[in-house]
């Protein structure tokens, strides 16, 4: 069991020792458009939050009109009708800031592949040498 063992761990060692140098750090290209895509990533997290609560403005909204109506109370009413237009100007605002967010993981990702070709290239040149 013990040989086991120790050769099991040797083998990993050697394994982990030759992988080492193929294991190289990223470029400030990869690093700049994974930071780049993370922000986008959250940003849109947090757009897609915002037209949720939106959404449940809005909705708020329109029962407040309906029961504004139904018992004859124009302050309820006219309060309804602010609140799903307040939930609708939201819920744009939400979009916008949700399409830039995916710009940024689009720019990200460009950024990311420039620097990934960067290390192929010197890697490249490297080899050639």
């Amino acid at each position: 069991m013990m040989r086991t063992f120790l050769r099991t761990c040797l083998t990993c060692s050697a394994l982990i020792l030759a992988a080492s140098p193929t294991l190289q750090a990223q470029t400030t290209g990869e690093r700049e458009g994974n930071r780049m895509e993370k922000k986008g990533n959250q940003e849109e997290k947090a757009a897609n939050a915002e037209k949720a609560k939106a959404e449940r403005m809005e909705n708020e909204g329109k029962e407040k009109q309906k029961a504004g109506k139904k018992h004859d109370n124009k302050a309820e009413e006219e309060s309804g009708k602010r609140t799903e237009k307040k939930g609708k100007a939201m819920d744009k605002q939400a979009k916008a800031q949700a399409d830039e967010a995916k710009e940024m993981e689009k720019a990200g990702d460009k950024v990311e592949k420039a620097g990934v070709n960067t290390k192929k290239a010197a890697e490249k040149t490297k080899a050639e040498k």
